[in-house]
């Protein structure tokens, strides 16, 4: 499994903003030389995250983007499924094959009783499961975190000098 590089423009554009809330809000054209993108690429991300109520955009002038909502309430899982899609990540293609037949049989004939019919997908099952433990870690890391964690990192660095 691979995210989009958008995936990454998107987190790395709101750490920046998240960086920069004392100043309310971030010109499109800092945001691309902060990132190294360009300005049509970054206007696509930043539309999305604006639809879905993560960065509100700021009219005028001196407008740009700043966070709708606090860094502490954006969580990773958020911002992907936003960039990425809401879709399952696996899907199963095999539930009218032979060996899914075959499992359900040996199943039935294991449990004593008739599991025939709509069989599960035991990959399906393991994936799906996968899933649910990505989503949840995802889940916990929200920008904020990541400045928490960054800010951690340098106080100890220094601390060590």
């Amino acid at each position: 499994m691979q995210f989009s590089k958008s995936t990454d423009y998107a987190l790395h554009a709101l750490i920046h903003l998240a960086q920069s809330e004392r100043r309310n809000n971030i010109g499109i054209k800092e945001l691309c030389a902060t990132l190294g993108v360009s300005e049509s690429y970054l206007s696509k991300i930043m539309s999305k995250l604006r639809q879905d109520g993560i960065v509100r955009a700021v009219p005028g002038v001196n407008g740009g983007y700043e966070l709708a909502r606090p860094a502490g309430e954006i969580t990773f899982l958020e911002v992907i499924q936003v960039i990425e899609g809401r879709q399952q990540l696996f899907e199963c293609s095999n539930l009218d094959s032979q060996q899914h037949r075959l499992l359900a049989e040996d199943r039935a004939a294991r449990q004593d009783q008739d599991c025939q019919g709509q069989s599960e997908c035991l990959v399906k099952k393991v994936m799906d499961g996968a899933e649910r433990q990505l989503h949840q870690y995802l889940r916990e890391y929200t920008i904020q975190s990541v400045l928490d964690a960054a800010s951690k990192e340098c106080n100890h660095a220094l601390n060590k000098k």
